[in-house]
């Protein structure tokens, strides 16, 4: 296990002349590696082991669909980017480069790893993002040693500047921070645990923390967070770290759900449905990595990260169904399924934002329902949206990002209905019958967290329900570190979130 997250990105072509232990993947479409010149300094970082008539040859057979051909076994390689793409895959076709890089199987003496990325100004962002969340931290292998990589970014039609070379540093080790952070047990990660980390994050920011934890969350209001995580090994928490800079004119907050284990409570998961619970936290995760890279970035506005930590099980304190709760918003609550937790911990931290916070934007982000993967599938995110202009422009982030999402239909004056109760403002889960399913269940639970705000009226509220696209082949992807960073970039000053921020 390690504690440092850093991927050092460069500025390409160097140089600087390689480690002996040193492999190397050349990455990007074809028509662009064939570009790269073959020459002694390149020969000498690949030991003389690749010949410049093996190069040759090598470049004239890569796939231009997508693929990998070694130059010497696994040490060194091309990985070809598809040169098309459908209009619903990343620009950068970043899927492609992620499978190919998970199935490379480095030699044991392999220590360093460099990635030359070979690309378009645009796709830097993207492609550097891919490799990040293709190298994990975590590991309880007694022989485990985390690979030092660097990437190098060779732009073929326009060169990083300080200032992108920075962000994308940056971006690198949030994503890996995230990554870890959900990889990591919740025998190891408590609540308590990702308090003392989060705070320890704003604490090197130099922000302002917030923290109310245990029986003080009810003293304060934050019922829906108190009473999901009252049943916990370890207390519920709220966590809000802020960056409020002179001058600022705006203020956006971003609120993650973190569930560090979701059993299920009473209602509790059963078969394999509970295995991989661990990673109920990875919305919140994803923001607080998203919130660093924005900081480091000057990001200009206020911004605000609001975690909602607890573990969700059982003991004879734990929510039963029927039991009626009340949110921070004043609306009571009929727990009818103590498995749809997620929404409740989020109804009080957008409620805060908009209220406490006064941020006219609110991005919620959670691993919300397993619907999700039905309705947009397992690499794209459902999205809700209060504004169309934002559910465009994060359609439009996704694409570039390589964190791609999907809109979800945005009715509340159609749908609230699905939010009925008898004895209670509303419900937490209403399924009903066969003729009783609209909306389906990721928008309805969107639409329990969005009620809590008047569904975004006035303000500019999107929702994020990432459960698929949160993990891959057992290991987080930190999906959505990428996404938010791209939305919000422009309102920093680096150049390159505002090529592909528009």
């Amino acid at each position: 296990m390690t504690t440092n997250e850093r991927i050092t990105v460069i500025k390409g072509p160097t140089t600087e002349k390689f480690t002996k232990d040193n492999a190397i993947v050349f990455a990007g479409r074809s028509s662009m590696l064939r570009k790269i010149k073959f020459d002694a300094s390149m020969s000498a970082n690949m030991n003389g082991l690749v010949t410049e008539t093996c190069w040759k040859a090598c470049l004239d057979a890569l796939p231009e669909q997508g693929g990998s051909l070694p130059l010497h076994a696994n040490k060194y390689k091309f990985i070809a980017l598809p040169s098309r793409r459908s209009r619903y895959t990343s620009r950068a076709n970043t899927h492609v480069l992620a499978e190919q890089l998970r199935s490379t199987k480095l030699p044991e003496s392999c220590k360093d790893l460099r990635v030359i990325l070979v690309c378009e100004y645009e796709h830097a962002l993207a492609l550097v993002s891919s490799v990040a969340r293709t190298f994990p931290l975590y590991s309880r292998k007694k022989d485990f040693a985390p690979l030092n990589v660097v990437v190098e970014v060779v732009c073929m039609d326009k060169d990083l500047n300080p200032a992108d070379v920075s962000l994308l540093s940056d971006l690198a080790c949030s994503i890996r921070t995230t990554a870890r952070l959900v990889d990591i047990p919740a025998n190891e990660m408590t609540t308590d645990r990702y308090v003392e980390e989060a705070v320890a994050i704003g604490k090197k920011l130099g922000c302002g923390t917030t923290v109310i934890q245990g029986e003080d969350l009810l003293k304060k209001g934050f019922g829906g967070i108190y009473h999901v995580g009252k049943a916990g090994p370890t207390p519920p928490a709220f966590v809000v770290l802020s960056h409020e800079p002179s001058g600022a004119k705006d203020t956006f907050a971003l609120v993650g759900k973190g569930i560090m284990y979701d059993c299920g409570g009473m209602h509790i998961k059963t078969g394999t449905h509970m295995l991989g619970m661990k990673r109920d936290m990875a919305g919140s995760a994803a923001l607080l990595g998203a919130f660093v890279a924005l900081v480091k970035a000057k990001f200009s506005q206020n911004l605000h990260v609001c975690l909602c930590i607890a573990e969700n099980n059982i003991s004879p304190a734990a929510n039963k169904p029927d039991d009626v709760i009340t949110l921070l918003s004043g609306r009571t609550v009929e727990i009818t399924n103590t498995d749809a937790e997620g929404r409740i911990v989020l109804a009080d931290g957008v409620y805060y934002a908009k209220n406490t916070l006064k941020a006219n934007h609110i991005i919620n982000m959670a691993t919300l329902t397993g619907s999700q993967a039905y309705m947009t599938g397992k690499t794209h995110a459902a999205m809700m949206c209060s504004q169309e202009e934002s559910e465009q422009k994060m359609v439009s982030a996704g694409l570039h990002s390589g964190d791609l999402v999907h809109p979800m239909i945005y009715a509340p004056d159609m749908h609230e209905v699905d939010l009925y109760s008898p004895v209670a403002d509303m419900n937490n889960a209403n399924y009903g019958d066969i003729q009783n399913l609209l909306p389906p269940r990721s928008a309805a639970a969107a639409l329990f967290i969005g009620s809590n705000i008047e569904y975004g009226e006035g303000l500019d509220w999107i929702h994020l329900d990432m459960l698929a696209p949160s993990h891959c082949e057992g290991r987080s992807t930190a999906w959505g570190v990428s996404l938010v960073v791209t939305a919000l970039g422009a309102a920093t000053s680096v150049p390159l979130l505002h090529t592909i921020g528009q």
